[in-house]
């Protein structure tokens, strides 16, 4: 232990909540436009997203008063990938969170609640909580477990300036997110007016894979582990959970594959600058490659020739605002499209002087999306260096002691 710092149980620190029951709060329960419950897929790199909520009535959310959600108190998932958490902020206060969470209400006068919240997100504590979940199948915590968990803690003067630190950088990014979504937007918003509020019935269509190169990606087997690295200097291979809503670009993947791999197995390279589009399980998310790299069979590639009618923004926003359920499903299991759908998508070719006036405002906006992303990174790998040794003790912040 840390020299200074103190050891107890989570349940000295925090009130330890479960979710409702299904019994109290069943599906056909939910409305549009009540108070949003928070539930498994909803928590995003240690964040809650925004999605669309699921909500209940006020007489619902007066009945279950108990399982609402605090500013400062964290959230975790009770099922799956229990060692996932998210702090709830200003933002959430008031929402409820489902019968697939856990909530953890740490009393002011003991704990820093954005601390405790950082100390929950460090490599070690995720290891250690997967290692103790219950479940043969998948795994599970409960109260009992999260009541048991050890926190190590400085005072408090110490908890808030490490919480200061890291939250700075936290803020950072959010305000980084914040802003490609209004850039993102207003890009969205100009490719509609141009290209479907203002288009002309004389526009030539064509099918997408008359002017763009179509190609699908390729999976090496799964049983041969050896295919997949995740070393520096081996292929980015991207799959869609890389691919997450509101990034334009593709930066990095949560996989590689070796070069043996990619030449073994044939594996297609998408270059740089190439769209590419998700069409399996999760239909629609689109990005643009920043490097050569490789994806999964889940994933088309749109590869634009030199002298291509359109541009690789009309083609991102194209296939961003594009309704695929009009396409029915190849699936009756899962949402799916196949290539063939994918070739034939129609697409009106506006004139060159229409493309030209809507390329130049449009790029601006996707290269400043681009260098806020590479920011995003950045800060990123800063705050998860800084995480756990902050949390060792390995770097010190100043602060000023309390008064003995």
């Amino acid at each position: 232990m840390i020299e200074g710092w103190e050891e107890k149980r989570l349940s000295d620190l925090a009130d330890i909540q479960t979710g409702p029951f299904g019994s109290q709060l069943k599906n056909e329960q939910y409305i549009t436009g009540g108070t949003p419950v928070v539930t498994v897929e909803h928590i995003d790199n240690f964040r809650i997203a925004d999605f669309d909520y699921p909500s209940v009535t006020k007489a619902d959310r007066d009945r279950l008063g108990r399982y609402l959600l605090e500013v400062g108190d964290i959230v975790f998932t009770r099922v799956g990938s229990v060692d996932l958490s998210a702090y709830v902020d200003a933002n959430r206060d008031g929402w409820m969170f489902s019968s697939r969470m856990l909530r953890v209400r740490p009393d002011p006068e003991k704990i820093d609640a954005k601390f405790l919240s950082y100390s929950f997100r460090r490599k070690a504590f995720r290891e250690y909580i997967l290692a103790i979940s219950v479940g043969a199948t998948m795994p599970s915590i409960n109260t009992e477990i999260l009541e048991s968990l050890p926190v190590t803690y400085p005072e408090r003067k110490l908890q808030k300036a490490i919480a200061e630190v890291l939250s700075s950088l936290d803020d950072k990014i959010d305000l980084l997110h914040r802003q490609n979504a209004t850039l993102e937007a207003l890009a969205e918003t100009l490719f509609r007016q141009t290209f479907i509020e203002e288009a002309q019935e004389d526009w030539e269509e064509v099918e997408l894979q008359e002017i763009a190169n179509i190609g699908i990606g390729r999976t090496p087997p799964r049983k041969e582990f050896h295919w997949f690295s995740k070393a520096e200097g081996d292929w980015k291979w991207l799959s869609i959970k890389d691919m997450a809503d509101g990034d334009v670009f593709a930066l990095d993947t949560a996989e590689r594959l070796t070069p043996e791999a990619v030449e073994r197995f044939n594996i297609p390279v998408i270059p740089k600058d190439t769209v590419v589009l998700s069409f399996k399980m999760t239909v629609g998310r689109v990005a643009i490659s920043t490097e050569a790299m490789l994806s999964n069979e889940a994933i088309a590639h749109f590869k634009l020739p030199v002298d291509a009618s359109i541009t690789r923004e009309f083609l991102f926003l194209f296939l961003k605002s594009y309704q695929y359920d009009q396409l029915g499903s190849t699936s009756s299991i899962v949402t799916a499209i196949n290539s063939r759908m994918i070739k034939e998508l129609a697409v009106a070719l506006p004139p060159h002087q229409i493309m030209t006036a809507f390329q130049e405002p449009v790029e601006a906006v996707f290269n400043k999306i681009l260098d806020n992303q590479k920011q995003i990174q950045t800060l990123e790998k800063l705050r998860d260096t800084l995480l756990p040794k902050l949390m060792s003790g390995e770097v010190r912040v100043q602060f000023e002691r309390e008064a003995a």
